[in-house]
């Protein structure tokens, strides 16, 4: 019969652990009335726990810290970081050690190992120790495979590994809404959410724009001609907790110029959050390039760079439109229209010739209107006409006034 050899044990133990910051105790109160049968024994055995907080025993806080129990969770834009010793646990000298640590993800392998060099010898009751770091940049499943390779007394070379398998979780849910300007500008609405079971103190929100834009941040106030943040003095999300962030991005003087360029942009740039957790641990994502629906334009745009917020019933009022070919290539006749609706009254020749317009360059123009009725009125009624294509561009609604009684004074 034959008889397998027994497996033989190695000379080297590894351990690996996971390093992460202590936890705050916390303690479960019990407490009762006086009038009850353990009377004062359950508050004054609270007083005596060294645990509590003087004067807040009832309390769930503490003072004492803790070590994980655990592995815990890992989330993205934390840094991983582990301590992986190798302990020669018999009585012989152990030669060339090579200790060699890889983090498998979904995507890629990555050397996390902070020198490759072998060591020469390592005595009985030694050890050899290394600190990993590794910026976690995937969610999903990781695996760290710690790989050892040492030769014995007599000659033999020996090789073992462990694996050590973990998720790495989803810490923010981060939603986006852009919307289009008429004068070019574009807004921005980030929407956070915290998706933890732990608050957070969120230290920066910033967008970091395209190359065509230069963005302003939205999201302060001014109190005694300070900036004050609209979250307050203390900018924690508690778990669920959405905060909404808003940005505004302009084109760049020598982009805004050249209509067409800034008409086709869709790329705006990327969020950058940073983050702190309980004691200090810090978290950063970055998202990928977002991006907009470019708006539709046509061959032309006309846009208001002018008009007032309230005017007098039945009194002329004055607006600036500007006119902009959005075609790169081809020069248009423009020719405008004015139609009077039932509310809104143009003054001024209907018809007349606006001169030829060459590609993505703009006119200005200067219109005069009133309002038979009063309330809120929509300024509609302006046509453009092409006169080499005989094509007519429509523009409707391209604005809202309010009217009021002309015996309301109108602040200027």
């Amino acid at each position: 019969m034959e008889v397998n050899p027994p497996k033989q044990e190695h000379l080297l133990a590894l351990k690996v652990m996971r390093l992460t910051k202590p936890t705050l105790f916390t303690n479960i109160p019990v407490t009762c009335e006086d009038r009850d049968l353990p009377g004062d024994l359950f508050n004054q055995l609270m007083k005596d726990d060294p645990s509590t907080v003087n004067g807040a025993e009832t309390l769930m806080l503490g003072e004492m810290l803790t070590l994980p129990q655990n592995f815990g969770n890992i989330f993205l834009g934390e840094t991983f970081s582990s301590y992986i010793s190798v302990h020669n646990d018999s009585n012989q000298i152990v030669k060339d050690i090579l200790v060699k640590a890889d983090l498998q993800t979904s995507s890629q392998r990555l050397n996390l190992s902070a020198s490759n060099a072998t060591v020469a010898e390592l005595k009985s009751d030694c050890c050899i120790d290394d600190v990993i770091h590794h910026e976690v940049k995937e969610i999903g499943t990781h695996i760290l495979v710690c790989a050892v390779s040492y030769t014995t007394q007599s000659g033999e070379k020996m090789y073992f590994r462990k694996f050590f398998k973990f998720q790495v979780l989803k810490p923010l849910d981060v939603k986006t809404k852009f919307y289009n300007a008429e004068t070019d500008e574009v807004f921005l609405e980030a929407q956070i959410q915290n998706i933890t079971t732990s608050p957070m103190f969120m230290e920066k929100v910033s967008l970091e724009p395209s190359m065509m834009y230069n963005v302003v941040e939205l999201n302060t106030v001014k109190q005694v001609g300070e900036g004050v943040s609209t979250f307050g003095s203390r900018t924690y999300l508690q778990p669920l907790d959405t905060r909404q962030y808003l940005y505004c991005l302009k084109p760049k003087q020598e982009f805004a110029e050249k209509a067409g360029i800034i008409k086709g942009v869709t790329v705006i740039g990327k969020l950058d959050i940073v983050w702190k957790t309980n004691l200090g641990e810090r978290g950063r994502l970055q998202t990928s390039q977002l991006q907009r629906m470019a708006p539709g334009y046509g061959d032309v745009r006309l846009s208001l760079e002018a008009i007032p917020d309230t005017v007098n019933l039945e009194e002329p009022f004055h607006i600036t439109c500007k006119i902009t070919n959005c075609s790169s290539e081809r020069t248009m006749d423009l020719v405008l229209e004015m139609c009077n609706t039932n509310s809104i009254h143009w003054c001024g020749v209907s018809g007349r010739q606006l001169g030829k317009l060459n590609p993505s360059s703009s006119l200005y123009l200067a219109l005069t209107l009133l309002s038979s009725v009063q309330g809120l009125q929509s300024v509609s009624g302006l046509r453009l006409t092409d006169t080499f294509l005989k094509r007519t561009y429509e523009y409707d609604d391209i604005a809202q006034v309010c009217v009021v009684s002309s015996t309301i004074q109108v602040e200027g």
